[in-house]
């Protein structure tokens, strides 16, 4: 008391709890789990290769599970693409000579179509779970990975190797293990980036959703109880009704992911922001004010915290995160010169692989061909980004610079970009067909409801990244243009 006497104003310090925050919170959290443990029993029924069907009920009372059943799919591929994410980009970051080839290898694995890894690894996944749907689930799971990591996987990378130095000359004076390093400064500092891209790779996970529940490999068909098996299975039988009740459940979908996940995560990840300002509007999130009025959290996290000692003292064998300042430089080009010659050994034995799978297989005249096509592709491909760039990304920067319009619109971005685009693709080309448009240039149109959202989302991101203190710099310079505007 006689503390509180002296600091009058220490209660302001103190966020109030409310019993009414930890009943909700209780309750929510008791639902999910009990929603996790009912789904889990879907995912390891018998299941046999010949009898699997091929087709999922269009019943429309079954989407309210088919829903829970793929969104349980969604966050399982999320939580292996953060722990890849953070594999990868860390190798890919801090070993100078494995970033020369882990970095294109990763622009290789994000240009391969899904298809191409689901036809790979089906077989694979289906032979480690004998006679359980566990196979299909995991291939299906590695399907919406594959469609998620790689785009996190670069936002992270690109955030470990843009630290400001004077945070790497604090982590070596404060002696930190690599360990420590990863959790104290990695992580934070790459964690607006992460979340804004994890957000934009789980749309690109709603986009792929019906090829990962509608499998097909050597001629068997299988489909998985999911939102994407029922948009198939409706498509096929031509019911656009149905397609259209699985977009508004996609919808709902959608919205309350954003509101109960992404929103509150965005506006957590603020506190991570390094800054000498700090901004006037800092986004809001009902669902976060939630949980920190709730004493569930701190409850759980109390005796979470009393491991964080014993696992640096364990994690410690792994070293400093000291990295020599100098180096011999014979030892180093001798390393290079080994290491340059091992890739382009491995290299060499891939390209006669390959061509030797070509002459046995297609004939190289096929070559020719498909390398046309691929231009074909490419030219499409070409006029997307820069119509897309010319158009989305004032709106960006519009968007990104101003704090009120903001907390409007990037709902509304959010779930555009999450909608998976190929839900519409029956309608857009009954429209393209009806209206005699080719497909030839109504492809770029279909190619756009999916890639666009990319631009528009990253442009958003880096203009909310911009510091404070510059933009307030510019609003008092008078600055005209883009930032100027801003003020």
């Amino acid at each position: 008391m006689s503390l509180l006497r002296t600091f009058p104003t220490r209660g302001a310090l103190v966020r109030p709890r409310r019993t009414a925050a930890d009943v909700v919170v209780f309750l929510g959290a008791a639902a999910l789990l009990w929603l996790i443990v009912r789904l889990a029993h879907g995912v390891t029924v018998p299941w046999d290769e010949v009898t699997a069907p091929s087709t999922v009920s269009t019943e429309p009372a079954e989407l309210p599970y088919y829903a829970a059943r793929s969104l349980l799919r969604m966050f399982a591929a999320l939580a292996v693409s953060v722990l890849f994410t953070f594999v990868y980009a860390t190798a890919a970051a801090r070993l100078r000579r494995a970033e020369k080839v882990l970095i294109p290898l990763l622009d290789i694995l994000q240009s391969v179509p899904i298809l191409g890894f689901l036809s790979v690894t089906i077989t694979g996944f289906i032979a480690l779970f004998p006679g359980s749907q566990l196979g299909l689930e995991c291939a299906s799971v590695f399907a919406i990975f594959t469609s998620q990591a790689w785009n996190m996987t670069f936002a992270f990378y690109h955030s470990l190797v843009s630290q400001p130095r004077e945070l790497d000359e604090a982590a070596r004076l404060l002696r930190l293990s690599k360990w420590q390093r990863f959790w104290r400064l990695d992580v934070p500092g790459g964690m607006i980036p992460l979340v804004w891209n994890g957000m934009m790779s789980f749309g690109g996970g709603w986009f792929f959703l019906v090829a990962s529940e509608a499998l097909s490999v050597n001629n068997h068909n299988w489909a998985l109880p999911g939102v994407g098996a029922y948009v198939a299975a409706a498509t096929g039988e031509g019911d656009l009704g149905k397609v259209l009740l699985a977009i508004a459940v996609m919808i709902v979908m959608v919205v309350g992911v954003n509101v109960l996940f992404w929103r509150p995560l965005t506006a957590w990840a603020e506190r991570f922001r390094v800054e000498d300002s700090e901004a006037a509007e800092a986004p809001r999130s009902v669902t976060l004010t939630l949980l920190r009025r709730s004493r569930i959290p701190a409850f759980l996290g109390r005796p979470l915290g009393r491991l964080v000692f014993p696992l640096d003292r364990v994690m410690a064998v792994f070293g400093r995160a000291e990295y020599p300042l100098r180096r011999s430089t014979i030892r180093r080009r001798v390393g290079d010169v080994v290491f340059a010659v091992v890739v382009l050994a491995l290299i060499g034995y891939g390209v006669a692989r390959m061509l030797g799978f070509i002459a046995g297989t297609a004939g190289f005249g096929e070559v020719g061909h498909a390398l046309l096509l691929g231009l074909v592709t490419f030219g499409r491909v070409v006029v997307l980004v820069l119509v897309a760039t010319v158009v989305w990304v004032p709106v960006g920067v519009w968007i990104g610079l101003n704090p009120r319009v903001s907390r409007l619109a990037q709902p509304v971005v959010q779930v555009l970009a999450s909608f998976p685009a190929n839900f519409l693709f029956p309608l857009i080309t009954g429209v393209l067909v009806a209206t005699g448009i080719s497909l030839n240039w109504g492809g770029i149109l279909l190619m756009a409801l999916g890639a666009q959202w990319y631009i528009l989302f990253n442009v958003i991101a880096g203009a909310s990244a911009i510091p404070n203190d510059l933009r307030e710099a510019a609003a008092n310079l008078r600055l005209r243009g883009p930032c100027g505007g801003a003020g």
